[in-house]
């Protein structure tokens, strides 16, 4: 009978699913090196045949593969048995040397198995045991030989046998090194791996011609500089072209805070190059280059820290340096802080100096940029930095990876010493500001003697009875609705144990929210704990500073410890002062006191 007008042949799922399974195995990284120039075909290296004594699959020497297309199976299946034959070779389970015993086939296929349920490539047939012998294999293979193998592993492999015994027809000499093959593939899937997690890669199957220069020279620090790799595992590159033609991006900028490089896409550079870019951008975000500018000149000072950063580059010879960028060999050795120095002598000229954003324009932003992207959170920046650079610098050093510059060195090392409690910052902050009084040494008191030198007298401590100024303070606390009260105990405790120390008998106390409460000079002990706060109103602190500056019965030199949270109106203080803010808050105007940030 004629086949219908318009009717064609469908294509058989099976045929499809075992198709697709040797594809997916051709492009994964374990397998690569064994698949790729193997055969001339990938039909000719595996095939469906039409074989009903086979099995599911069988494997010879020169790397051919027999499938059973009798075998109904999924692409996931037909992945599993196809690995178990590739497997098979790498594992040098067809070398000459070989056996080729029944126990010999049963272990060899075991030993596959562990590995494949290892590394969950494929879904296993029923093939064998939930439960596989984790004896070493050369010690299994003796005690099977001399008892016999169990019947529940008995013919478990993938064929009947699964390896065959036909002798390779290349040339002598020419055979494939399967062995070889294999361990260059496991090397190529652990980078694979390393660059899956930094974000380089989507898959292992990803193919790396796919990647962009960037992306490449990204997942090189993650997988061979271990420095700046752990910054690198975290550093999120942006590369959209209307983000950097938006905010005159030249070839890239960093945003600390948000753990974000922008790159300028457009911008043709080669693998190297990029290197070099992300490095100095990540060192820019590690060093906290942006929070150093104090009252410096922004600009000027990012000019300055592209010098530093640049010369360490070259020297430590991490990609190639683009044309234009900032070097100076003659300002080898020297610190960010020298640099400005040097180069704030002409303003005009070292203003219109490029950075990697272009010229007269910072590559340090303080900002996140508006990218839609996701997000990093939840971090604290000074510690995930810290920990970053000084884990990378470890590691640098462990490793043998050879010497690094003198003066990136001593920023990490810096980096290492953690920064002082707040609480200790305000004992040293009452030290300068809020003096003990001096005791002295007098003979008018009785004499002390020392049991060695009983005929010697000497003078004793004393403090003096005469009528002397006594040191105080005042304390200015936010009572308003916003405040903590267990941060405004704690500050108000930290106060008053630090002027105890000091023989302070009394601080000037005044509350204020929307109005100022002057408690008068109160003793530093009711200060700790037996105050009763009033107030709870709005936020307006002026009013409290304006009514100790002009108390004449307040020291016109007395400091002032003001306690908020931050949620005030800008304050104007004509005399030493300090803040106490919580650990998350900032304050809305740039203070000219000190700031301690108060946390557990």
């Amino acid at each position: 009978m004629g086949r219908r007008k318009g009717s064609r042949d469908e294509p058989d799922p099976n045929t499809i699913a075992f198709k697709a399974a040797w594809q997916a195995l051709s492009r994964h990284p374990m397998f690569a090196p064994m698949t790729a120039g193997a055969w001339p075909r990938p039909s000719v290296g595996a095939a469906l045949v039409e074989d009903s004594a086979l099995g599911y699959a069988s494997v010879c020497a020169d790397g051919r593969i027999r499938a059973n297309k009798g075998r109904r199976l999924d692409e996931e299946q037909w992945t599993w048995v196809l690995a178990h034959c590739l497997l098979h070779l790498g594992f040098g389970h067809l070398e000459p040397a070989a056996g080729r015993d029944q126990p010999y086939l049963d272990v060899a296929c075991l030993v596959v198995t562990r590995f494949q349920r290892a590394v969950k490539l494929g879904r296993e047939p029923a093939l064998f045991p939930a439960d596989l012998p984790s004896s070493d294999e050369e010690l299994l293979l003796r005690e099977w030989r001399h008892a016999g193998v169990p019947a529940e592993f008995a013919g478990c492999g993938a064929g009947t046998p699964d390896l065959d015994p036909t002798p390779v027809t290349t040339a002598p000499g020419r055979e494939p090194n399967w062995p070889v093959r294999f361990a260059i593939g496991l090397a190529g899937a652990a980078s694979a791996a390393v660059e899956v997690a930094g974000g380089a890669r989507t898959s292992l199957t990803d193919p790396v011609a796919r990647r962009k220069p960037w992306e490449r020279a990204l997942s090189w620090f993650i997988g061979s500089y271990p420095l700046l790799g752990a910054l690198a595992a975290r550093i999120t590159v942006v590369a959209d072209p209307e983000l950097a033609r938006g905010w005159d991006i030249a070839i890239a900028a960093v945003s600390p805070a948000a753990g974000e490089i922008y790159v300028n896409p457009l911008r043709a550079m080669s693998e190297p190059e990029w290197r070099f870019v992300l490095a100095h951008e990540m060192l820019h975000a590690a060093l906290r280059h942006g929070d150093r500018v104090g009252p410096r000149e922004p600009q000027l000072w990012n000019v300055a820290c592209d010098y530093v950063v640049n010369g360490w580059l070259v020297e430590m010879g991490v990609g190639t340096m683009p044309e234009g960028l900032l070097y100076d060999p003659q300002l080898a050795g020297a610190s960010a802080e020298d640099v400005y120095d040097r180069i704030a002598r002409d303003l005009r000229r070292m203003r219109k100096l490029a950075t990697l954003r272009g010229t007269g324009r910072g590559d340090l932003l303080g900002e996140p940029l508006p990218w839609h992207g996701p997000r990093s959170g939840g971090v604290d920046l000074d510690d995930y930095y810290r920990r970053a650079l000084l884990t990378g610098y470890a590691y640098h050093l462990g490793t043998g990876r050879g010497l690094l510059p003198a003066g990136l060195v001593a920023e990490i090392r810096v980096l290492d010493q953690p920064p002082l409690p707040w609480d200790v910052k305000l004992a040293r902050w009452f030290d300068e500001h809020v003096p003990a009084p001096e005791r002295r040494r007098t003979y008018a008191r009785p004499s002390r003697r020392q049991a060695g030198t009983p005929d010697i007298p000497r003078p004793g401590w004393h403090t003096p009875q005469e009528e002397i100024r006594r040191c105080t303070f005042g304390v200015v606390v936010d009572t308003s609705g916003s405040m903590n009260h267990e941060l405004m105990g704690k500050a108000l405790g930290a106060i008053a144990s630090y002027a105890t120390a000091r023989d302070v008998p009394a601080a000037r106390v005044v509350f204020c929210d929307a109005a100022a409460y002057d408690a008068g000079y109160l003793p530093v002990d009711d200060i700790a704990g037996r105050v009763r706060v009033r107030g709870r109103g709005g936020t307006v602190l002026q009013p409290a500073i304006d009514l100790l500056e002009r108390a004449p019965d307040f020291p016109p030199d007395g400091p002032l410890l003001i306690i908020t949270d931050g949620e005030c109106d800008v304050l104007r203080v004509r005399r030493p002062h300090a803040f106490l803010i919580p650990l998350d808050a900032r304050l809305p105007f740039a203070p000219r006191g000190d700031v301690f940030h108060l946390h557990n």
